[in-house]
């Protein structure tokens, strides 16, 4: 392994990404890559846990999530993108440790019990094995660290859970990775809930200039505000929010929330700069998408190439692990 230690982490290939993931994992990503030995996963095996009858869709959901990647600064010279579906190894391992976790374990985990109440899912045995897939996932390449949002913590205590077990049958085998944290705050979408692809309410990174505008222009405020006159709250107003991470006039940012305050400032003119900040901010990343966008054939090579790498390591692994379990 790596001395530097070695991450594992990805998305769910379900469509363009948006700026919940830039601010909540892409920005972060891209700078662990000068600390870390980082594997970026497309795991195209856990979008059929939740959705498994648009078959036509993964192929050009990957390409989307892929173009997205590259243009956030995730740079395939230092770090590798697997395919899941393609190193086979992720699925025999998941079965494997299917056998040293109960279900009545899997049923406890929270995150099951939101999707389930949220999604309004007849859940599959694929959704209650989720995280044990997960867990193959990361110890497949005995990743030691997984940068994560609070709420997918209890998935990586599940893993660490699966690597003891495995480690006091079999003997010493999978190191026990460690949940890192994003500092990053939670980015609303713009009706003010979880920017989520499937809520409607993400602005994405793709997305050109007027549609930003026009998205911005829809966004939740302060409900207690009815005229432009009247004072207003900038904490947990969505609007600010964006302010405070993507305008880089501080200047201006700080002038705009005094005024708010002090009612000498509508909601039009406060989004309508939001949408001018936004654009700037995205500018960059819209250029080096279109880049990436008009050469497709790079872009399956930088998956596919980052794949053909990562497999000698579940190949290992998977010898080590049907020795040990008495399969070789």
């Amino acid at each position: 392994m790596s001395e530097k230690g070695r991450i594992l982490t990805g998305h769910r290939p379900t469509g363009r990404r948006h700026l919940g993931h830039l601010v909540g994992t892409l920005d972060n990503w891209a700078r662990l890559q000068d600390a870390y030995e980082c594997l970026f996963l497309v795991a195209d095996l856990h979008v059929l846990t939740t959705d498994y009858t648009h078959p036509e869709s993964i192929r050009s959901n990957i390409a989307e999530v892929l173009m997205d990647w590259l243009a956030a600064g995730l740079d395939p010279e230092r770090s590798r993108f697997v395919l899941q579906s393609a190193v086979k190894e992720h699925a025999e391992l998941a079965l494997l440790f299917s056998m040293l976790v109960t279900v009545s374990r899997l049923g406890r985990n929270p995150t099951y019990k939101e999707q389930v109440k949220e999604l309004g899912l007849n859940p599959s045995l694929g959704l209650l094995a989720y995280p044990v897939l997960q867990a193959a996932d990361i110890l497949i390449y005995k990743a030691d660290t997984v940068p994560v949002g609070e709420d997918q913590m209890p998935h990586i205590e599940i893993t660490r859970e699966v690597a003891r077990r495995f480690n006091s049958i079999y003997g010493e085998t999978f190191p026990e990775p460690q949940g890192l944290l994003s500092q990053a705050p939670r980015l609303p979408g713009i009706d003010n809930r979880t920017m989520h692809t499937s809520y409607g309410n993400a602005i994405y990174l793709s997305d050109d200039p007027q549609t930003v505008e026009e998205k911005v222009m829809q966004m939740y405020t302060d409900p207690t505000r009815i005229h432009a006159t009247d004072p207003g709250h900038v904490e947990g107003n969505p609007v600010f929010a964006y302010h405070d991470i993507f305008n880089e006039d501080r200047e201006e940012v700080e002038e705009l929330k005094a005024r708010y305050r002090a009612g000498r400032v509508g909601d039009v003119e406060v989004k309508r700069r939001l949408a001018k900040a936004l654009n700037r901010y995205l500018t960059p990343l819209r250029e080096k998408r279109r880049e990436f966008a008009a050469r497709p054939d790079y872009v399956w090579d930088v998956l596919y190439g980052g794949t053909a790498r990562a497999r000698p390591l579940a190949q290992a692994t998977m010898t080590e692990v049907r020795e040990k379990m008495g399969l070789s």
